[in-house]
């Protein structure tokens, strides 16, 4: 069955079950949902009224009880249904602060259910006017070179590929070309890529990567301004600065945000700006992956792309965003 209009085809090959113990009042909550970087991103795009086929692998008893949860995510799901477990994490939020009681990373894939993905995968890919390629949260679930031929066969084939990748797996999709790549500046600094985190080194660090194969380079910087590669310019992504409740998920949801734009034909700069927003205002939420259409709308007019090293400041009271968020 062919995908919805204008939709996103997101690669997650090994999504998680996340448990999360959480006591906002007296009574202790207990709150299941899956996870994974590629679900994660999925969630955005579906908040910006992007439909979303999502492709993974489910097995074990933690896949039984994933299948239901991402139905109910609302993404339109095709998986292949694995011999090995998928993983999962618990963890306590009870104290104000993430504490891990348990992380269940999930096995390998075999070398049949890996064929099977990849042919899912590609499918719905080949149909879809934008793929993301999410990794897995641990590397040695899907080889890296799965990734290669992911991105060659899709970009072959007038795809738009978007992929938020590092280490090995990064490097293999670069060697087939991207349309877009998300990565951090932290993943720069641990694959070698960057000797420091300096504007200088980052600079260089993503010409070398549009050199290998991205079209287009952001990397994200935590709580400072991302850089952006676009037409041969460096620029800043400026923005308000917003009050976190939760830091993690900002660089997929920004990827997510990019993807979701140019799925609707919109141009890679206000994909940008888009996902800068989305990012901006999923870390002020507790739920990775979340966040209002109407709130994300109302902040991507006040992100700006500058060329780097010309950063105005600008900070954005919780008064201003919830007036925006109502059109006032």
């Amino acid at each position: 069955m062919d995908g919805p209009d204008g939709y996103v085809m997101v690669f997650a090959p090994a999504p998680v079950l996340t448990v999360t113990i959480d006591q906002p009042s007296e009574e202790t909550e207990l709150h299941l949902h899956p996870g994974g970087q590629g679900v994660w991103q999925a969630r955005m795009i579906m908040s910006l009224g992007v439909p979303v086929v999502l492709c993974a692998s489910l097995g074990g008893e933690i896949g039984q009880v994933l299948e239901p949860l991402l139905i109910t995510e609302g993404v339109q799901l095709k998986r292949v249904l694995r011999d090995t477990a998928s993983g999962g994490y618990v963890h306590d939020r009870r104290n104000g602060a993430r504490q891990e009681v348990a992380d269940v990373p999930g096995h390998p894939l075999r070398r049949h259910e890996l064929d099977e993905l990849y042919n899912l995968a590609l499918g719905e890919g080949l149909r879809a006017p934008v793929s993301v390629l999410s990794g897995p949260g641990e590397p040695s679930l899907v080889p890296p070179d799965l990734y290669r031929r992911f991105a060659a066969d899709l970009g072959a084939n007038g795809g738009r590929v978007v992929a938020d990748l590092s280490g090995e797996h990064l490097d293999a999709v670069l060697a087939s070309g991207l349309f877009f790549l998300k990565v951090s500046h932290e993943e720069l600094l641990r694959d070698g890529r960057a000797r420091s985190a300096d504007e200088d080194e980052l600079t260089r660090a993503m010409y070398d990567l549009h050199a290998a194969g991205a079209e287009t380079v952001v990397v994200s910087r935590a709580e400072q301004p991302a850089f952006a590669l676009v037409d041969g310019e460096v620029l800043e992504v400026v923005m308000p600065r917003l009050e976190a409740a939760d830091p993690r998920g900002a660089g997929d949801s920004m990827t997510a945000g990019v993807a979701a734009v140019i799925a609707r034909d919109g141009d890679i700069r206000t994909a940008i700006r888009t996902g800068a927003a989305a990012g901006a205002l999923n870390v002020t939420r507790h739920g990775l992956g979340t966040g209002r259409l109407d709130s994300i709308a109302g902040l991507v007019d006040r992100v700006r792309l500058v060329p780097a090293g010309n950063r105005p400041q600008e900070r954005t009271t919780p008064e201003e965003l919830a007036d925006r968020a109502a059109g006032r």
